[in-house]
């Protein structure tokens, strides 16, 4: 689908906080993506009105395989300057996200 492609270009194209850089930014930008394309996929749910463990939940329910409700950094981390992440959670994240688009969009 176009749409997953372009929703996969997008979060190929977010700078990564790799090297110890903060990385509140990118959490934040790929909750708006998942958040703009669960609006999109399931209206009637209000998935932009969840946060924290009730929207991790929310996107594992959709998708098991993704196992994003591993990733309770996406929810605390984005509010959080400081939060810094390592190379390898930062990929293992973005893979989850990558997965989730792929089989939900």
């Amino acid at each position: 689908a176009p749409q997953r492609q372009e929703a996969l270009d997008e979060l190929a194209r977010l700078s990564k906080p790799y090297g110890g850089q903060p990385a509140s930014h990118w959490l934040q930008q790929l909750n708006a993506l998942l958040k703009r394309l669960c609006r999109i996929r399931y209206p009637g749910d209000h998935p932009h009105t969840l946060s924290g463990r009730a929207w991790l939940a929310f996107l594992d329910s959709r998708c098991p395989a993704a196992g994003l409700t591993r990733w309770m950094v996406l929810v605390e981390g984005a509010y959080r300057a400081e939060c810094r992440l390592d190379d390898k959670a930062i990929d293992g994240l973005e893979q989850a996200v990558d997965t989730w688009i792929r089989k939900h969009v």
